[in-house]
């Protein structure tokens, strides 16, 4: 029992601690730096949308009028769309707008890929929706291929916290700078694991037709690119913004969906899994191991209250362990307001544990596409007449499929 005890404390501790301050020491002691440069090579946007006509103008609006000079086009799949979105694109014109109707909903997967086919730019960037891209942000993303060894960049993605609970404001605020900060850690190493999925860009000739139904793209490309030959890197500096859910609940169902996709993504693409992939090391570190801690915790915490019936610094340990989940339970049940605040690093930490458990369930009890069980708020919808007051493009460069 002592075994398991120390296993599960070491594996914990270095997950969390260990491995962070040992990625910190290899980019201090081995960076690798890239070359970053004002160059303008050509690109083509690659938007994949399902029943988002509410916002989908002006996101093409701006994508259309971006700064960067060498936006070749702006590729809009619509992914069978039910609420207007293909009305409202074929009756939208610009000789760098190019659209796709897929008649059948068929995840994002085969949306993109669909778009990746149609690019024929230098450069793919794969944009989402609903973030806002900040400005100089795709020049910034772009300079990074002054390096003839960078394949792949990933932005940075900024979460606007205000309005939103303690516990949500942890995940997706806290967490997500810790978060950023070991990617970039990874970054000045070698390469990232995965990147964000909203705003990243890649070398047309490096880009990989997406396995039907993956949901992680962002991390299947960056992997892909690295396994070539070619660096991934994300850069700080080119940036994007997004809203924080308002609660926990919807922060929940997205962590979940998120790491079901890592289960996915090790199934449909094994490799990532065994010495062949040059990152390895940080996949199993900064990825695995995250998988593996909710059970090591549960192990923990059970070696712990076998071995207190002996000792007193073991009977101390687990009963600082039962009062941490207990105030973790308490904050996500109760949401008083000074609890809330106070709890929400360990509501937060037994939220995350708690999607990586649901992940696993998901992935491996789920009937048909994985990508089908996720729904964020609802699809967004537009009426006809919403639809004919918006101001529109003059005609239409579309395709059906």
């Amino acid at each position: 029992m002592r075994i398991v005890f120390w296993l599960s404390l070491i594996g914990v501790v270095y997950t969390y601690v260990g491995y962070p301050a040992s990625i910190w020491i290899l980019a201090r002691l081995r960076p690798r730096r890239w070359t970053a440069g004002l160059i303008y090579p050509s690109v083509s946007v690659v938007l994949a949308v399902h029943n988002g006509a509410a916002q989908l103008l002006s996101k093409i609006e701006h994508l259309l009028n971006s700064d960067y000079p060498n936006i070749k086009e702006v590729i809009v799949v619509s992914d069978g769309s039910s609420d207007g979105t293909a009305e409202l694109l074929a009756s939208l014109y610009d000789p760098c707008l190019v659209t796709i109707i897929l008649e059948e909903h068929g995840g994002k997967a085969v949306a993109v890929n669909a778009g990746i086919i149609k690019a024929s730019a230098e450069l793919i960037l794969f944009v989402d929706l609903r973030q806002k891209i900040a400005p100089g942000a795709i020049q910034q993303l772009v300079s990074n291929f002054a390096d003839p060894n960078v394949g792949c960049v990933g932005g940075e993605l900024i979460l606007r916290e205000a309005g939103r609970d303690s516990a949500s404001s942890t995940v997706s605020g806290v967490y997500w700078r810790y978060e950023k900060w070991i990617r970039n850690c990874e970054s000045v190493y070698a390469s990232p694991v995965g990147l964000s999925g909203c705003f990243y860009a890649i070398r047309r000739k490096l880009a990989e037709p997406l396995p039907a139904g993956i949901i992680l793209d962002d991390m299947f490309q960056p992997l892909s690119v690295i396994r070539k030959g070619y660096r991934a890197v994300h850069d700080p500096c080119a940036q994007v913004f997004d809203e924080l859910p308002e609660k926990i609940d919807v922060e929940f169902q997205r962590k979940v969906r998120t790491l079901a996709g890592n289960f996915q993504l090790f199934k449909l693409a094994p490799w990532t899994l065994t010495p062949r992939n040059p990152v390895f090391f940080q996949l199993v570190s900064h990825k695995v191991m995250r998988l593996i801690v909710p059970y090591l915790l549960i192990l923990l915490l059970a070696s712990t209250l076998v071995l207190a019936r002996g000792s007193a610094a073991y009977a101390a340990f687990a009963a600082i362990q039962i009062a941490f989940w207990a105030m973790a339970i308490s904050a996500l049940q109760f949401r008083l307001p000074v609890l809330d605040r106070v709890a929400s690093p360990v509501s937060s930490l037994l939220v995350l544990k708690a999607a990586a458990v649901a992940g696993l369930y998901r992935f491996l009890f789920t009937r048909g596409p994985l990508w089908k069980t996720w729904r964020l708020n609802g699809p967004t919808t537009i009426s006809a007449s919403d639809n004919s007051e918006k101001p529109v493009f003059t005609t239409a460069r579309n395709e059906q499929v």
